[in-house]
Parts: C-alpha cells; structure tokens; sequence
C-alpha cells in the first residue's frame, strides 16, 4: 500500500507533493534533513492526500497531484482546514 502526501513549508512558501510505502519513516527522513530536495524548506505540514494499493496507481495520482490543478486543488483545500493567521501555508502562490 503506498501514501500519497504533500508537504507544506511552514517557513517558506513552497509545496512538495510524494509517494511512499513508509509513511512515518518517510516523514521523518523530510523533516530531519536526510532528503536533499526537501531539506532547504523544512519544518513541515504533512497531508495524507491519498491511498493506494499498488505502485503504479499511486505514481499516477501523484502526478496528477504534481500538476498545476492538482496543486491548487491542495491550496483550496488547506484554506478550509487553516486559520487565516499562518500566511506561509495560506499564502502559498498560485505558481508554487
């Protein structure tokens, strides 16, 4: 089974959107620096997005979610469950 998740910068205005098998261990691999793509940006948010069953449906819904709609799909989304007072998750761009 694999988890789709993205990962939103607290600090900065930046989303990142992955697949794993191992979701607590992935997460802790972000958050504590070992992932070079995502290290510059951290602490993080998590967000499970979505589940599935083999690796092929989970890479093709993590592209989707990697699209320019998939992303605004996930801001909309956070403006429902954040309180307007934390900018660097609201104020993520259009473009990010």
């Amino acid at each position: 089974m694999f988890t789709i998740y993205a990962l939103i910068s607290v600090s900065r205005n930046w989303l990142y959107v992955g697949m794993t098998s191992d979701f607590q261990g992935r997460m802790y691999r972000h958050n504590n620096g070992y992932e070079k793509t995502t290290k510059p940006y951290r602490p993080f948010i998590s967000i499970e997005l979505a589940i599935a069953y083999n690796r092929k449906e989970a890479r093709r819904i993590e592209k989707w979610y990697k699209t320019s709609y998939g992303k605004n799909c996930i801001k909309e989304y956070l403006k429902t469950i954040t309180p307007p007072t934390h900018g660097g998750i609201t104020g993520l761009s259009a473009n990010r």
